[in-house]
């Protein structure tokens, strides 16, 4: 009888070893179809999603001497602004009378 247990023994051994390996082969198998599939749809969804439009071209005006004094008094407001020195209304009226 022990050598009919060790047999049987053997063969359980054998063929759990057997499923597990093939186990691993199929999930692998199926991880690599997915990773094909997912990069096939990728490249479906790019191929049909149109191209992106070219952003207008800037209308880029010169920079003159009087811009930059506003924008400066522009951002000197805005400063006085965030210190709670002018209001709300105080800040509009004089970006109104620096904008002319």
């Amino acid at each position: 009888m022990p050598g009919l247990l060790r047999g049987v023994a053997r063969t359980a051994v054998v063929a759990g070893t057997a499923t597990a390996v093939s186990n691993r082969v199929s999930r692998r198998q199926a991880g690599r179809w997915a990773q094909q599939d997912y990069e096939w749809q990728a490249a479906a969804q790019q191929a049909a999603a149109p191209p992106p439009a070219a952003p207008p071209p800037a209308v880029s005006q010169p920079v003159t001497d009087d811009m930059t004094d506003k924008i400066d008094q522009l951002k000197q407001l805005a400063d006085l602004k965030a210190q709670g020195v002018l209001t709300e209304e105080e800040f509009e009226a004089q970006k109104r009378r620096v904008l002319g």
